[in-house]
C-alpha cells in the first residue's frame, strides 16, 4: 500500500508539473505581441540600431514566432533608410527554454528581405554600429546568440557607397534579385567583431546579379561571411546567352572596400555584353570565350569602379566591328582596290584573339591576332575607357593578293612587301572607337 501511495503521489506530481508547464507555455504563446516592446528594446541594445516590428504572432505547426513588418534602420551618420527590411520573419524557438519563459531562437526564415549595405567615406558600414552598454545585460525573456540556420527567400541585396565629402548616396555597385540563401551557424555578434570573425557560411542562388555593368542570371554559389569579408565561391551563372564560372570576394575593412574576381566565360554574345557599357553599344558582334581577373578599390565617387585593374585573355569569333572596317581601310592604305577575298565583308572577322591588361582607365594588349576574310593582322596597342574612347594601335597587316608584275610594282611603290601571295605592310590606328583613323606605319614600329 505504501508503494502504491508513493506511485500515485509521484504521478500526481508529474501531471501537475506538466499542467503548470503547459500553462506557462500557453501564457507566452497565446499573446506574444505583448512582449513586442521588450523584444524591440533588447534588439536595439544588441544592434545599436532603431528596430521596428509591426506585430508578433505565433505559428503552431511547426512552433515558431512570427514577426511581421520587421525593419532595422540605418544608424547615424548614414542617410535615413533601412539596413534590413523583411515583410515576415519566422523564428523557430526552443520549447524547453520557453517553459522557463525564455525565448531562444533556433532557426530563422526571412521572407522577402531587402538588405541595403552602405559604406561611409570614413570606412564605417551601416551594419556595424556598436551595441549599447546595456546589451551586455541578459534579457529576462529573449536570448539571441549563434543561430544554427538562417534562410532567406525572395530577397534583394544592394551595396553602395556614400559620395565623399557630402555623404550623398552613390550608385549601387552590387545587387542581387530574388535571392535565396541558407546560412549555417550565424553569429550575429560577429558582425561587429574582429575582421577575421566568421559570421556564417552556406549556399546562395539568385535570379539575377549585377556587379558594376556586368550582369548574370541563374546564379548559384557558395557563400562565406566574415565580419569584414564576403566570399562568393564556385560561382556558376548564365550571362549574355553564354555561361560564366568563377569567384568573387569583397574586403570591407579600410576607408574603401576592395574586391577581387576571377572568371571564365564561354559563348558570350558581344553585342549583348557591350550594350551595358557607355559608348560601347553596337561596337562589336561575335561570340567570346576566355578568362579575366579583376581587382580594385570601390571609391566613394560617381564612378566607384574607375580604379579597377586586371588581366585576361579572350577570343572573339565570327563577328563584326562596324566602325573599324578593317579590310576596306587597309586596302586603301595599300592603294589596292581589288584583292580578292579582302574586298569582302570589310568590317567582319573570323576571330580576334588578344591578351588584356586594364590599368589607369586603359585596356592594353601586347599581342593581338586578327583573322579576317582575306586579311590577317598582328598588332598591339591600347584604348581608353575613361570616356574619350581614344585608340592607339599599331600592327602589320597581310592581305591576300595575286602574284604578278603589276602587283609587285604597286607593292614596292606603297612600301609593302609581297611574298607567297600576301601583301604585307605596317599601319597605325588612332582616333576614337566611333571614328578610327588609319595611317601607314613604319617597319619596326
Amino acid at each position: 500500500m505504501a508503494i502504491r501511495r508513493k506511485t500515485i503521489i509521484l504521478l500526481t506530481g508529474v501531471v501537475a508539473a506538466a499542467i503548470i508547464s503547459v500553462a506557462l507555455l500557453l501564457s507566452v504563446l497565446v499573446n506574444p505581441d505583448r512582449y513586442r516592446p521588450q523584444v524591440i528594446s533588447y534588439l536595439e541594445a544588441r544592434t545599436g540600431k532603431q528596430i521596428e516590428i509591426g506585430h508578433i504572432g505565433v505559428n503552431w505547426i511547426p512552433l515558431s514566432i512570427r514577426i511581421d513588418n520587421f525593419g532595422s534602420r540605418n544608424p547615424k551618420p548614414f542617410p535615413s533608410g533601412y539596413f534590413l527590411k523583411a515583410s515576415r520573419i519566422d523564428a523557430a524557438i526552443d520549447v524547453a527554454a520557453l517553459l522557463h519563459r525564455r525565448i531562444v531562437i533556433k532557426s530563422i526564415v526571412l521572407h522577402d528581405p531587402i538588405i541595403n549595405v552602405v559604406s561611409d567615406p570614413d570606412g564605417q558600414w551601416n551594419f556595424e554600429n556598436p551595441p549599447s552598454k546595456t546589451s551586455q545585460e541578459p534579457s529576462p525573456i529573449f536570448a539571441l546568440g549563434v543561430i544554427s540556420q538562417v534562410e532567406m527567400t525572395g530577397g534583394r541585396l544592394l551595396a553602395s557607397s556614400l559620395i565623399d565629402p557630402d555623404d550623398r548616396p552613390g550608385p549601387v555597385v552590387f545587387e542581387a534579385h530574388n535571392l535565396e540563401a541558407t546560412l549555417e551557424q550565424v553569429d550575429l555578434d560577429a558582425f561587429v567583431g574582429p575582421a577575421s570573425s566568421v559570421v556564417a557560411h552556406g549556399d546562395m542562388k539568385a535570379d539575377s546579379l549585377r556587379f558594376g555593368s556586368i550582369q548574370a542570371t541563374s546564379v548559384n554559389c557558395k557563400l562565406r561571411l566574415l565580419a569584414k569579408q564576403v566570399f562568393f565561391t564556385d560561382v556558376r551563372a548564365e550571362a549574355y546567352s553564354g555561361s560564366a564560372t568563377g569567384n568573387l570576394s569583397f574586403t570591407l575593412s579600410g576607408r574603401n572596400a576592395s574586391f577581387q574576381t576571377e572568371g571564365w566565360v564561354r559563348r558570350i554574345d558581344m553585342s549583348r555584353l557591350l550594350a551595358g557599357f557607355r559608348n560601347a553599344h553596337g561596337k562589336m558582334t561575335g561570340t567570346m570565350e576566355g578568362e579575366v581577373r579583376l581587382a580594385g578599390q570601390i571609391e566613394h565617387t560617381l564612378r566607384p569602379l574607375a580604379g579597377m585593374h586586371g588581366t585576361g585573355h579572350v577570343t572573339v569569333r565570327n563577328g563584326q566591328v562596324p566602325s573599324l572596317k578593317l579590310n576596306e581601310n587597309l586596302m586603301k592604305l595599300a592603294h589596292f582596290n581589288d584583292l580578292g577575298p579582302a574586298k569582302q565583308e570589310p568590317s567582319s572577322f573570323s576571330s580576334i584573339s588578344t591578351d588584356l591588361e586594364l590599368a589607369n582607365l586603359r585596356i592594353s594588349s601586347k599581342a593581338i591576332d586578327i583573322d579576317g576574310y582575306g586579311v590577317d593582322v598582328d598588332g598591339s596597342g591600347s584604348v581608353s575607357v575613361s570616356g574619350s574612347d581614344e585608340l592607339n594601335y599599331q600592327g602589320v597587316a597581310e592581305i591576300l593578293a595575286k602574284q604578278g608584275f603589276v602587283t609587285n610594282i604597286m607593292a614596292r611603290l606603297s612600301g609593302a612587301t609581297l611574298k607567297d601571295g600576301k601583301l604585307s605592310f605596317p599601319f597605325r590606328v588612332g582616333g576614337t572607337i566611333e571614328n578610327p583613323r588609319f595611317s601607314r606605319g613604319k617597319k619596326g614600329n
